[in-house]
C-alpha cells in the first residue's frame, strides 16, 4: 500500500499550528507511519488551491490510499468522514469506516465534513477519483485540538486506523 497523507496549515490569527499537521508530525517523528507513506503538509486553507495541490500529488505519488487530515477545533475525537457534500450531490468514501473505527475510544464516524475547506477538498478529491476511475481509496480525518490529555490516545487510534487500512476492504463506489 502506498499512502498519501495531507495536512493543513494554520489559518486563524490565534493558531500557531494546525492539529492535523501536529498529529502527522508526531507520527513521523515517532516513526509510526507505514513505510510507503508520502506527506503533503501544510496545505493552504483555500477552496481551490488545496484540492488542486492534493490532486497533483495523487498523480505525482500514485498512492493506493489518500488520507486528508484537517483540524476540527470543536470536536474531541478523531472523526472519520463518511461523506463529502457538494452542489446537489455527495460522495462517500469507499472505505469500511466501521472496521476502521471498531473498538477505538478516541475515534468516531462522522457524516458531515463541515462547510469549509475540509469538505471542499474531500469533495473534489472523491469526485476526481470517481470521475477518472482512479481506483484510489480516500478518507478525510478530522483531528481535534491536541493537548497533554488527548495526544497519546489520538496517536494510538490513528496508528490503529493506519494499520487497519492495510487490510480494509473497500465498499462499492456510489454512482
Amino acid at each position: 500500500m502506498t499512502l498519501l497523507i495531507t495536512t493543513f496549515a494554520p489559518w486563524k490569527a490565534h493558531q500557531t499550528t494546525n492539529s492535523s499537521d501536529d498529529l502527522v508530525a508526531s507520527l513521523y517523528e515517532l516513526r509510526l507511519l507505514p513505510t510507503q507513506t508520502r506527506l503533503v503538509r501544510n496545505l493552504p486553507v483555500h477552496f481551490q488551491l488545496a484540492p488542486s495541490q492534493v490532486i497533483a500529488a495523487v498523480y505525482q505519488h500514485r498512492p493506493t490510499t489518500v488520507i486528508c487530515c484537517g483540524m476540527a477545533e470543536t470536536r474531541s475525537r478523531l472523526n472519520l468522514e463518511r461523506y463529502a457534500h457538494g452542489p446537489g450531490e455527495r460522495f462517500e468514501t469507499p472505505l469500511n469506516l466501521s472496521q476502521l473505527a471498531a473498538g477505538l475510544k478516541w475515534t468516531t464516524i462522522s457524516h458531515n465534513a463541515g462547510n469549509f475547506v475540509c469538505n471542499a477538498l474531500y469533495y473534489e478529491l472523491l469526485r476526481h477519483i470517481q470521475k477518472h476511475d482512479l481506483g484510489i481509496q480516500s478518507l478525510f480525518l478530522h483531528v481535534p485540538l491536541l493537548n497533554n490529555y488527548n495526544r497519546q490516545p489520538l496517536i494510538q487510534d490513528c496508528v490503529s486506523v493506519l494499520s487497519r487500512l492495510q487490510t480494509n476492504k473497500p465498499l462499492a463506489l456510489l454512482p
